[in-house]
């Protein structure tokens, strides 16, 4: 009699290849082109590279362009050129020269290790002193699966509890610079203060809902959205 996997992890642990051979982008490391940056495994230098991506359109897009339900499969080709920047605090200025130099930012976190004090200086960086709205990028999901053997509830759990730490950080920094910008204020304007402080913090806010939390593995070569998860699973329903 066959048997069938009991848990999400088994589930999980049977589609892993046993073996996997070098062919992602992480394995190879191809952005980390220096002996020493291959050596220590940590991005020390900015590099960048230009990928092609064929995106499918949105129902608004295919609307707009006057194509219906039977044209769910036109894509469009997308260029990026995306900059590798070190992600630890004592390469910081390197971090400030590739953010300048972009119009979107994507900031990693190990969600093993959660949000850390190079977290914070990037966070600061990008979000704050250049104005960018970077989007989370929870990388190494799959660990929390075949190493920590989390539940899909426990796993739930700390996510969330990751994603409000980096809010936490965005808020303190919001809070912070409005201090320091009034000093010396009417009483009667402070409602009016707090009403923009609140506005801004949920205009920066990270949030799966909103599109700018990622859930990926570098190591397997996937990530996600919520919003794609949506599309997709819609996509397939209809087709069926």
């Amino acid at each position: 009699m066959a048997s069938f996997p009991t848990s999400w992890q088994e589930r999980y642990a049977s589609k892993k290849p046993k073996a996997r051979a070098l062919t992602s982008p992480f394995q190879v490391r191809f952005l980390d082109n220096t002996e020493e940056e291959q050596t220590r495994g940590i991005t020390m230098k900015s590099s960048a590279i230009s990928l092609m991506y064929e995106g499918l359109l949105t129902p608004s897009e295919r609307k707009a362009r006057g194509l219906d339900s039977t044209n769910d499969d036109v894509t469009v080709p997308y260029l990026i050129n995306l900059v590798d920047s070190p992600g630890h605090v004592d390469f910081s200025f390197d971090v400030s020269t590739a953010v300048r130099l972009c119009d979107g930012a994507l900031v990693l976190i190990d969600v093993i290790e959660g949000v850390c004090a190079q977290t914070h200086a990037v966070l600061r960086q990008v979000a704050w002193q250049e104005g960018i709205r970077p989007c989370l990028v929870l990388n190494k999901i799959d660990r929390l699966i075949h190493e920590l053997q989390f539940t899909p509830v426990e796993a739930y759990q700390h996510i969330c509890r990751i994603v409000e730490q980096a809010n936490v950080i965005i808020s303190s920094m919001i809070r912070s610079d409005k201090l320091d910008e009034e000093q010396e204020i009417d009483v009667s304007l402070l409602d009016d203060d707090d009403d923009q402080t609140e506005t801004l913090e949920r205009q920066w806010m990270f949030s799966p809902a909103y599109g700018n939390v990622l859930f990926g593995s570098a190591y397997d070569g996937w990530a996600f959205s919520i919003g794609y998860v949506l599309f997709y699973t819609t996509t397939i329903v209809n087709s069926l």
